[in-house]
């Protein structure tokens, strides 16, 4: 059996070289500082911190969050500090800890966008940005960005043209073709797609008849909806040949490697840190271990190895 000082988990995504190719999932890890008595953020390939637009936002009015059969709703509204305190407040304690810090960002107007990539380019201890196209173009009527590849393309292009930082776009799964939106971003200049964020769902309470989310709606993650993510990203690492990050119910090593398998270059652990806040952790081990079992020296063997006859 290999030693774990044989085993080479690094990935590259555009210029960033990551350690290991466990990401914590944005919204899921706060600031990465919530978490520095459960997890050694260096063990881990990234910080994906929680998303960041120009001005602070208060978010959607509580209940919030929602338990699932096998995962759990969510309407926070990306709740924020805003840009200017993030960078005050939240990235010099980040920047000492010497980890990699992906900022994932967000806004209702392409200006937004540019705006925001354009201050974080240049900053100490901002590795690269993800975009999260999720968001509603409030110039072309709340219709999301994520959700028309023309727009997602727009999106991508002004960023790209804003940052020389690697430029990582999420992709929303609630589209009827995932690899169109893919293939969008990659032709504008993203380094690497990141998929899937949540699924759009609803939880109702029959004694009172009312939804349980203040907000109606939310975003359903966690492990019901690994399956969706799972065709999805094998699916966009085919129709691209930028990197694919993974995200979506991934609880453990073997649920990473099934992503891994199906041609991601790195996966992001999300529900998985409000059940196990040591799950990124154990996570970056068991993958270790598993190529160390199996005698794979690189991830890269590993990677779209998935057998189809």
């Amino acid at each position: 059996m290999m030693t774990a000082d044989q085993i080479d988990l690094k990935v590259k995504i555009g210029s960033l070289v990551l350690r290991n190719p466990v990401m914590t999932a944005s919204g899921t890890f706060g600031y990465g500082r919530e978490f520095k008595d459960f997890v050694n953020l260096h063990h881990l390939g990234a910080v994906v911190v929680k998303g960041i637009s120009l001005l602070p936002r208060a978010g959607n009015p509580p209940p919030r969050l929602v338990e699932t059969p096998c995962g759990m709703l969510n309407a926070i509204g990306l709740e924020n500090v805003g840009v200017e305190r993030f960078l005050v407040d939240k990235l010099p304690w980040l920047r000492k800890r010497k980890t990699t810090v992906v900022v994932n960002i967000l806004g209702n107007t392409v200006e937004e966008y540019t705006a925001l990539a354009a201050r974080l380019d240049g900053e100490d201890g901002v590795a690269a940005l993800e975009v999260n196209i999720s968001c509603p173009n409030v110039k072309q009527g709340g219709v999301a960005f994520g959700t028309d590849p023309r727009m997602a393309a727009a999106v991508t292009r002004a960023v790209r043209r804003a940052t020389g930082l690697p430029l990582i776009i999420k992709l929303s799964p609630n589209v009827s073709d995932i690899q169109a939106m893919a293939r969008a971003a990659a032709e504008e200049g993203a380094d690497a797609v990141s998929l899937i964020n949540t699924l759009l769902g609803m939880a109702i309470d029959l004694r009172t008849r009312r939804p349980r989310l203040a907000n109606v709606v939310g975003g359903l993650s966690g492990p019901a909806i690994k399956p969706v993510a799972l065709r999805m990203v094998w699916q966009v690492a085919q129709a691209v040949r930028i990197p694919v990050i993974g995200i979506g119910g991934i609880m453990t090593a073997e649920d990473a490697l099934e992503f891994i398998v199906a041609g991601a270059h790195a996966v992001q652990v999300g529900t998985a840190n409000f059940i196990n806040p040591e799950a990124a952790g154990e996570i970056v081990d068991g993958i270790s271990n598993y190529l160390q079992v199996q005698n794979i020296a690189s991830l890269t063997e590993l990677r779209g190895s998935l057998l189809l006859a």
